[in-house]
């Protein structure tokens, strides 16, 4: 059964706090805070792209690998939402700046452009196609920072994205997080409620958005959960893509589980969109060091719309 073996992570060296924001956005910094918990957010440099910032925690996830005697990757997914170009992707040069482009030939490379729940469904993809090709490293990257303040800026939007990086190594054998089951769902009647154009901001719906994220978030962690005969009660750690945490604290109240064993670092870092999932995972597991039989729900909700949920277990 596939593994988590190692996460990594990178987060720009800028640090954009509430003040600064709220003098360009001509609002209150408490207001910030009180919508979406967030009080600093790290913001890429002009020049940093989407496959800079990908290198970055992939070096760092695999740095770890390297130390524990992983194999290497034999297959790169990249998630991103705020990518350059219509193509090629990301994923492709980042294979290639990592050395893994070389003779004979270099190996698969994936794009996924989902926002939000891009990594959540890259971690469920690897987990099918490492046992066919082996270690699959899955990366998400996202500079949502710069288009989220697009004129014609709205604050609401404005206020909640950052950017960063995280990544993490999906082994076909035991050991880490194993991965148990995984659940995704797609809808693709609200696609216009939260985008981004070629040009032009973010746009989003946020009252629907927040509507949708609160019931289908704990709904699919239900499904998961159900389907693996676990209770919430007795799950060590959730893990969600950090969207919002008023969102996080709604989904802790709907599966009766305290907030303190849902992980946040909205706060320093802000929405992340498909990289914060992963770059809260690198986190958690420096700072928390999981036991054996330690159960963790990870969970994502984001545009398209696109959610799922998936279960690990550390070995």
């Amino acid at each position: 059964m596939a593994s988590i073996f190692s996460f990594g992570r990178y987060l720009p060296e800028r640090v954009l706090g509430n003040q600064e924001l709220a003098r360009t956005l001509g609002c209150d910094p408490e207001w910030i805070l009180q919508s979406s918990g967030i009080e600093e957010r790290r913001i890429a440099a002009p020049g940093q792209t989407i496959a800079d910032l990908g290198v970055q925690a992939a070096q760092h996830c695999l740095q770890y690998a390297g130390l524990q005697r992983a194999p290497a990757p034999k297959l790169i997914i990249v998630a991103s939402g705020s990518a350059e170009r219509r193509f090629p992707g990301p994923a492709a040069q980042i294979a290639q700046r990592l050395g893994f482009a070389g003779i004979p030939a270099g190996i698969p490379a994936i794009d996924l452009p989902i926002a939000s729940a891009g990594s959540l469904f890259g971690i469920a993809l690897a987990a099918q196609l490492a046992p066919h090709y082996g270690p699959v490293l899955v990366v998400a990257a996202e500079k949502m920072s710069g288009p989220a303040a697009s004129e014609p800026a709205d604050k609401n939007v404005a206020i909640i994205f950052g950017d960063g990086a995280g990544a993490c190594l999906i082994t076909p054998e035991p050991g880490g997080l194993e991965i148990l089951d995984s659940v995704l769902h797609s809808d693709g009647a609200h696609s216009e409620d939260l985008r981004l154009e070629f040009t032009g901001p973010v746009e989003m719906n946020g009252m629907a958005v927040i509507r949708h994220a609160t019931r289908k978030l704990p709904e699919v962690v239900n499904e998961l959960l159900a389907r693996n005969q676990v209770s919430p009660a007795t799950v060590s750690a959730f893990l969600m893509h950090q969207a919002n945490q008023n969102l996080i604290d709604r989904v802790a109240r709907a599966l009766d589980v305290p907030a303190a064993r849902f992980y946040s670092n909205i706060r320093r870092y802000g929405n992340t969109s498909s990289a914060s999932m992963l770059i809260a995972a690198a986190e958690w597991r420096e700072s928390v060091q999981p036991q054996p039989g330690d159960t963790v729900c990870f969970a994502a909700f984001g545009a398209g719309f696109h959610w799922g949920a998936f279960l690990a277990r550390q070995c």
